[in-house]
């Protein structure tokens, strides 16, 4: 598993496509400001904090949260595009909000980087931190490309059904579709999911 302090630290990051997930912008064009709840949107695992800034532009009070205290450094010292804030912190680790809620979670990257084997902690943890009827929107990889001998290294794919299954026990998925718009070499390879967190 990636140590993922160790390659922010070395400015080795192929992950970032420095900008946005697209479909966090295909999403944000189609859903009324009330869909993200009105409370703060929580952005695990945000690195470069591309998808912070896009939810925080159009106007929501955002927080980033990353394992990399250099990702966090460097993410802070850039120009803001509103009300975003990052923090240090491990989003699988209970108690690490101490006590915050969130109205909503935009996930992106966190999903597909931990080891597969958990990721029933994170449907848990987001289940934790959300409001009831709060929201985690997210595009997930079904299939990553990947070179030999990276199968055990992220990002790791996941089936629609296995996806469903995960949340299931706190989340009712209310839609799912292949975004329309993706970064070059992903189209057709995710997933535009919305899930609500059961009362």
């Amino acid at each position: 598993m990636r140590d993922w302090e160790a390659w922010y630290q070395a400015g080795e990051t192929p992950w970032d496509r420095g900008s946005a997930a697209p479909p966090l912008g295909e999403l944000l064009e189609r859903v009324e400001p009330g869909f993200w709840g009105g409370g703060t949107v929580l952005v695990p695992g945000c690195g470069a904090g591309h998808d912070v800034r896009m939810l925080a532009g159009v106007g929501l009070d955002v927080l980033g949260l990353d394992l990399s205290e250099t990702a966090v450094k460097l993410v802070s010292g850039r120009e803001r595009a509103g009300g975003e804030r990052y923090e240090v912190g491990d989003f699988l680790a209970a108690g690490w909000s101490g006590g915050r809620s969130f109205s909503a979670i935009w996930e992106h990257t966190c999903y597909c980087a931990i080891d597969p084997d958990l990721r029933s902690r994170y449907a848990r943890s987001a289940a934790e931190v959300l409001e009831p009827g709060g929201v985690l929107a997210g595009v997930f990889y079904l299939t990553p490309t990947k070179r030999e001998g990276e199968e055990r290294q992220p990002p790791f794919a996941v089936t629609v059904e296995a996806l469903e299954a995960c949340f299931a026990p706190w989340f009712e998925c209310v839609e799912g579709a292949v975004p329309e718009r993706a970064y070059p070499g992903r189209e057709g390879k995710e997933w535009l999911a919305v899930f609500r967190r059961r009362a």
